[in-house]
Order: C-alpha cells, then structure tokens, then sequence
C-alpha cells in the first residue's frame, strides 16, 4: 500500500466523530504521523482500534491504558497540546 494511500486510510480511521477526539488525532497524524518510526506508526494504528470511550478516558487522563504501547502512544500525542 502506497503512503498516500495508506495515510487516507488512516485520517477516516482518525475521525472518531467524538470532538474531543477528533481535535487531537487528526492534527497529530497530519503534523507527526510522517515523522514517527515505524514501531510508533504501528502503536498508532493499534491506539485507532481503541473504543472511542477508552480513548476519551485516556486523553482526558482519567484513566490510562493498560498496554504499554498504548501509553506511550497517548502520552505522545498529549505531550503536543499540553504546555511544558
């Protein structure tokens, strides 16, 4: 799959129709998608499988994923909209 094609693919899979969400997974994969390495463009596409309501909790930080990859994932998109 080509990396146009597969960045589409991912922006329709990014836009969970939840604002909250939506604010923060489609800029990130817009600005940083392209810069990530490979292992972290997988924990990517392995957070969209996520339940939007887990996503919800996690980015609101009050709860935090149980899997390892998944927390890293959330913490980095955090990290670009929280002041340091």
């Amino acid at each position: 799959m080509s990396a146009e094609i597969e960045k589409k693919r991912l922006y329709w899979h990014s836009r969970r129709g939840m604002l909250e969400l939506d604010v923060l997974l489609g800029p990130f994969l817009e600005e940083a998608y392209s810069d990530l390495d490979a292992e972290d463009k997988l924990r990517y596409r392995k957070l969209l499988e996520s339940e939007d309501q887990d996503m919800f909790g996690w980015f609101m930080q009050r709860s935090e994923p149980d899997d390892p990859d998944l927390k890293r994932m959330v913490r980095m998109i955090l990290d670009r909209v929280q002041p340091a």
